[in-house]
């Protein structure tokens, strides 16, 4: 396989044969299961997925499990909840295995206003900008579609094992001074509620995971 494709998983069993079924070719699904309690993990066995356990709660913990988990030169992560279409993974995968990019971002585009609330959008908007402002990088999302060298990931050194890990990526692979780029990709209805922005709490913590990353 080219390609690695972690899953952090948690309470994805409806979603998951929709997600595996549509992966590319000389993609492998990496399912990191999180501590879920709908059957997630068996499901995924059962679809020809590698099922890795991970039992410290958190976004950032899932990715990195998976990370290490990982075989592949090329690794990329990927929501688990049918929001992003594995089909078009290898807009961020193929500038990666070319070696034109180090970091490929998936800028999601909202198939329609009720996907993506606009307060979500305000959010996701200033975020952009603060990481402008601390990196110099100019990226309109943090999408949860991203791609880049297995081996460069891990010497990146992450610590963040909360909803900071994506942001942490691009700060430190910024500060690395890695070719980093995005690439529109579909938002669309997603299976279920946030893990991370779908309750009141859970934003609040996001933003906080947020905000200790850009203040290292």
């Amino acid at each position: 396989m080219s390609v690695d494709l972690v899953l952090p998983c948690l309470n994805e069993a409806a979603a998951l044969p929709w997600v595996l079924e549509r992966l590319p070719a000389g993609v492998r699904a990496v399912v990191v299961d999180n501590g879920s309690t709908d059957g997630s993990a068996e499901v995924a066995a059962g679809l020809g997925a590698i099922v890795v356990r991970c039992e410290p709660r958190g976004y950032g913990a899932a990715c990195h499990a998976g990370l290490e988990a990982a075989e592949a030169e090329v690794v990329a992560f990927m929501d688990a909840d049918a929001s992003l279409d594995p089909r078009q993974l290898v807009r961020v995968t193929a500038p990666v295995l070319a070696g034109r990019v180090d970091l490929m971002v998936g800028r999601r585009r909202p198939v329609s206003r009720a996907v993506w609330p606009w307060h979500l959008r305000l959010a996701n908007a200033e975020l952009s900008r603060r990481i402008k402002r601390r990196t110099g990088v100019r990226l309109h999302d943090l999408g949860p579609m991203r791609a880049a060298r297995r081996d460069a990931l891990l010497g990146l050194g992450l610590l963040d094992r909360r909803s900071g890990y994506p942001l942490e990526t691009v700060v430190r692979a910024a500060d690395a001074g890695w070719r980093i780029a995005e690439v529109d990709v579909d938002y669309l209805p997603r299976s279920g509620r946030s893990k991370v922005t779908g309750t009141p709490l859970g934003a609040a913590r996001a933003v906080l995971d947020m905000s200790k990353v850009l203040a290292r």
